[in-house]
């Protein structure tokens, strides 16, 4: 009996039937027992397929006929859809989206902890009434096209920029003042930055809206510290966007895929834009980070409330606090607030928005929690409730160790990112905690990506001995 795996060769085709979607939204299907990723195809689909990319354990591949469709595929109404790689997803009926989403974070789980099936307590993927419109901020780059200047998101996999003129997830004012702000930089003939000889001055347009004020901010991201022809950028801005309210170039001269450099300058207007979530008012500079999705973000925020079970008399730590957006929600309802993060600026950002809304119970550090957290509980402050945001990357060890150490009552872990958490919940569940319950949270629709908020327990029952 011969079990040699059989080898997959790019460029072969042999159909193939999707069983589900892979954490970037691609179809996952089996051929001769080897995984198979297909960007566009949908679970329950027949397909026949051409291998693009074949390695050991997986192949890639693309679609050459639809055999059988799914129910749930539809006609995506944007015109780019399938170069810009933006959103993966607008092929798939929303309702269906929604179901996926709620799938990936399962198939997580089952990979990665000893929770399957019913075991897992996961409950239906919080969506959006309107799942259009819902950015409040774009970053496009910007290139000249032979004589226009054009700005858009490099294609799935590519170098190829794709100009993108009415994206369907922005919100329309940021369509708007980028569409209106390459129009000026034609008109004023201002020299646009090549990538390749590393010449130009204009890199990127960055746009952002407060949702509840309509203001819009501009960020001209150059090259160079020298804007030509500034006074009639700015002249321009006024005359054809009044709804600006904030305009400042940012220097970005490295050779480098990161957006903004370290250098901002204040060109027209007021510096930062009002944003509000809830009842809570924020100041938005250029830099600071703030959630993407303004309406589903007070959802989230009301599900991490609720798994937080605040009574008023808690020491709440608010790990990856930024600029303390999630501690602020729940400040009303702690006995006393700490909030740590490793950047200066997020603290000064975390502090002065603390005082604004008169939260003197609430005190930030600038720190890792692992560093911090033994100098509070020698300090004899022991925390009764974490709430935890990390990167896509997860927890630092050290921080799941300092918790593990600590023992609270709760830790509510926000996640952008299903693999990472699974990891991470369990790591804690070994060491004594129980998962009670996982609410997906839709913050991007027609997207791959899924927001989850974990409600994670201690089980003195089930702490190690």
């Amino acid at each position: 009996m011969n079990n040699k795996k059989v080898l997959i060769e790019k460029g072969q085709e042999f159909p193939l039937t999707i069983k589900r979607l892979g954490i970037n939204g691609e179809g996952v299907g089996y051929f001769k027992r080897q995984v198979v990723f297909v960007p566009g195809a949908l679970p329950g689909e027949e397909v026949v397929v051409t291998v693009t990319d074949a390695k050991e354990k997986f192949s890639e591949a693309k679609i050459k006929k639809i055999r059988k469709k799914s129910q749930d595929r539809i006609q995506p109404p944007c015109p780019v859809y399938d170069q810009c790689g933006g959103c993966q997803l607008q092929h798939l009926d929303y309702k269906a989206q929604l179901r996926e989403k709620k799938d990936i974070v399962r198939q997580s789980f089952e990979r990665h902890t000893n929770l399957q099936g019913d075991k897992l307590p996961i409950k239906e993927t919080i969506g959006m009434e309107d799942p259009w419109n819902y950015r409040n901020k774009s970053q496009l780059q910007v290139r000249r096209n032979q004589q226009e200047v054009i700005a858009g998101l490099y294609g799935l996999n590519s170098h190829q920029l794709v100009d993108i003129s009415e994206c369907a997830i922005q919100h329309p004012a940021t369509n708007k003042v980028t569409k209106t702000m390459k129009a000026i930089l034609q008109d004023l003939k201002i020299p646009i930055y090549h990538e390749k000889k590393h010449k130009g001055v204009v890199r990127t347009i960055v746009t952002r809206v407060g949702f509840s004020t309509g203001d819009v901010q501009l960020v001209l991201i150059t090259a160079t510290k020298d804007l030509p022809k500034k006074e009639l950028i700015i002249d321009e801005i006024k005359r054809r966007l009044p709804e600006v309210k904030s305009v400042l170039q940012n220097i970005n001269g490295r050779k480098t895929s990161l957006i903004f450099g370290d250098e901002t300058k204040h060109l027209h207007g007021e510096e930062v834009i009002q944003e509000a979530l809830g009842d809570l008012q924020f100041e938005l500079s250029a830099r600071a980070f703030f959630q993407l999705n303004p309406i589903q973000t007070v959802k989230l925020y009301d599900e991490v409330k609720k798994a937080a079970q605040l009574t008023g008399k808690e020491k709440l730590v608010d790990a990856y606090c930024g600029v303390g957006t999630i501690g602020l929600w729940l400040a009303p309802h702690a006995g006393e607030l700490r909030g740590m993060d490793v950047i200066d600026e997020s603290i000064d950002d975390a502090r002065r928005n603390a005082e604004k809304h008169g939260f003197a119970h609430a005190q930030y550090e600038v720190g890792k929690a692992e560093v911090l957290l033994p100098k509070w509980l020698k300090e004899g402050w022991r925390p009764d409730v974490f709430v935890v945001d990390p990167p896509r990357t997860g927890c630092d060890r050290k921080l799941l160790d300092a918790m593990i150490k600590v023992k609270p009552k709760r830790i509510v872990y926000v996640s952008c990112n299903p693999s990472t958490l699974a990891k991470d919940v369990d790591v804690l569940m070994k060491a004594g905690f129980k998962l009670k319950s996982l609410q997906p949270v839709d913050m991007f629709p027609h997207t791959a990506h899924v927001e989850c908020v974990s409600q994670i327990v201690f089980n003195e029952a089930g702490a190690p001995k």
